[in-house]
């Protein structure tokens, strides 16, 4: 097994055994925590950077980022609420805003393939675009009278269930986002851009369209997020998902994924993902502010950068130790 596998297979260990810690704790010693009613809020509230989380760990993997994300997702639920005061029926509006992320993807991916620019750099431009856009496309209404059937799908549940209706169809793209990404000729490619874009060009990868399609995905999937979190909190807002690509890339590396792109899986950033969304929830039952919520997610997406490149340092310094260490080859016996 490649060391670079291991490493994150390890990784990964960790983050679920911190997540399983922090859950038999909260359920000990937090009230209310195993409250079915907040184990099904902890889940919705969660969805929307799970949901995001799945593109942006395969567009992470192949060494880029999308930081506008949030930002798609509130122009998304600003032109839902818009489109809804406007007459138009439900069923018409999910379609339009979903083609309306894929082009606010496809910008982001042409900017980056096509024109070379650092996709840090396009997608902070874009993150301040497109929520200017969502301003001016609704300005400072909130639009709260969706149908009720859309509302109960956005935050009802299964019976007497702590599982959200919300939970199966993301079940449903988790499960394709790990066969695409684990499985198949796409994810190895995915991998082989983030390791070294030069050589994956030169073993055939087609870098460019295959980038472009992960910024496409990722703003489709953004998009989704914006009509979901729309639905959940019943109110379309020009401001809503603020904050939301923090939270996203905070978990995803805290997963695992490395943000020079090429190491980390799924399974880790999804255990990134509510191991943060379990934090903040606890935070809130404990009466934490937001302010301070806030703070300690820019803690961990501090320690999660910082740790993988500490570790490989440390690695690399042991190697160089063992090298030193290692004793000479005997020379070679002549005979006279």
């Amino acid at each position: 097994m490649p060391d670079t596998l291991k490493n994150a297979l390890r990784w990964d260990t960790a983050v679920g055994a911190l997540l399983i810690v922090l859950l038999l704790c909260s359920f000990s010693f937090v009230d209310n925590f195993g409250n079915a009613l907040n184990i099904s809020f902890l889940i919705g509230n969660t969805l929307p950077i799970a949901l995001i989380a799945l593109p942006m760990t395969l567009l992470v993997v192949s060494g880029e980022v999308d930081l506008s994300v949030g930002s798609t997702a509130g122009l998304s639920g600003a032109v839902m609420g818009a489109l809804w005061n406007a007459g138009m029926a439900i069923e018409t509006i999910v379609p339009l805003c979903l083609l309306l992320g894929l082009v606010c993807g496809l910008v982001n991916g042409l900017l980056v393939t096509r024109l070379g620019l650092p996709s840090l750099a396009v997608t902070i431009g874009t993150m301040a675009a497109y929520r200017g856009i969502a301003q001016i496309v609704l300005g400072s209404d909130s639009v709260t009278d969706f149908p009720s059937q859309y509302l109960d799908f956005g935050a009802g549940r299964f019976g007497d269930t702590f599982v959200p209706y919300a939970a199966l169809p993301f079940v449903i793209l988790l499960a394709v986002a790990v066969v695409v990404l684990h499985a198949t000729r796409v994810g190895r490619s995915l991998f082989a851009i983030g390791a070294s874009e030069e050589a994956a060009r030169f073993s055939g990868v087609r870098v460019k369209r295959l980038k472009l399609s992960m910024f496409v995905t990722t703003g489709l999937l953004s998009a989704l997020t914006g009509v979901f979190w729309a639905l959940h909190y019943a109110s379309a807002r020009y401001d809503n998902a603020t904050g939301l690509e923090l939270s996203v890339i905070a978990a995803v590396l805290l997963g695992g994924i490395d943000f020079d792109g090429g190491k980390g899986t799924l399974g880790g950033a999804i255990a990134g993902v509510f191991l943060l969304g379990t934090l903040q929830n606890v935070m809130s039952l404990v009466n934490v502010s937001a302010q301070s919520q806030i703070l300690v997610t820019g803690v961990l997406l501090v320690i999660s950068v910082l740790a993988p490149r500490v570790g490989r340092q440390i690695g690399q310094a042991r190697a160089r130790r063992r090298t030193v260490a290692a004793p000479a080859p005997p020379e070679p016996v002549t005979t006279p």
